[in-house]
């Protein structure tokens, strides 16, 4: 008996953002399909606009993975992971170890195909890379939800995040940002 798929089912119960007060709480597993929504949409944007050749299904992938450690390690607010070099470099350390936990719960004939998407930071640095832009698009678009919805506890986040992003310096990245953020802080009345 293999626990794998069990364990990722557990990402609904993780909720991010915990030291923030939340108009609406997100879990991990509707943040990693808006993360592997937007990581495609980026490839997608990078390979037909500025000649990129990556792979937007295997990109989709990574993204939907991209978290996965969480189901062992809970999500460690932003504050506290990047509070100092040596949190930040224990607590990668962490995610290594509940990452190889998780490939452990996999049939040996499985564990490459997924080890690719957990753990392959190193070998796949383009993937991964659209992967953290889609993640920091992603933190921005709850920081827009949150202030629409009249939450000003995000308005510092909601600087910072555009601030990162705009260092990425991604062609893809300001395309996705200019032709589709702009509609996220619109009603659905607006919206149709």
């Amino acid at each position: 008996m293999f626990h794998f798929f069990s364990f990722m089912a557990k990402m609904k119960h993780i909720k991010r953002w915990g030291l923030m007060r939340n108009i609406r709480e997100e879990n991990v597993m509707e943040h990693s399909l808006q993360a592997a929504m937007i990581a495609h949409a980026l490839a997608v944007i990078k390979n037909r606009l500025y000649g990129g050749s990556v792979n937007a299904e295997h990109v989709m992938a990574v993204a939907v993975y991209h978290e996965s450690g969480e189901v062992i390690t809970g999500d460690l607010a932003t504050p506290i992971k990047y509070f100092n070099p040596e949190i930040k470099a224990a607590y990668g350390e962490i995610e290594k170890v509940a990452e190889k936990k998780l490939l452990a719960m996999l049939p040996e004939e499985m564990k490459g195909e997924y080890e690719k998407l957990i753990t392959g930071r190193e070998d796949d640095k383009e993937a991964y890379a659209l992967v953290k832009a889609a993640d920091k698009i992603c933190a921005y678009l709850k920081c827009v939800e949150e202030m629409s919805a009249g939450n000003m506890e995000f308005e510092k986040a909601q600087k910072a995040v555009l601030a990162a992003i705009e260092k990425l310096e991604m062609p893809e990245v300001e395309y996705f940002m200019k032709t589709f953020v702009p509609s996220f802080s619109l009603t659905l009345d607006e919206l149709n």
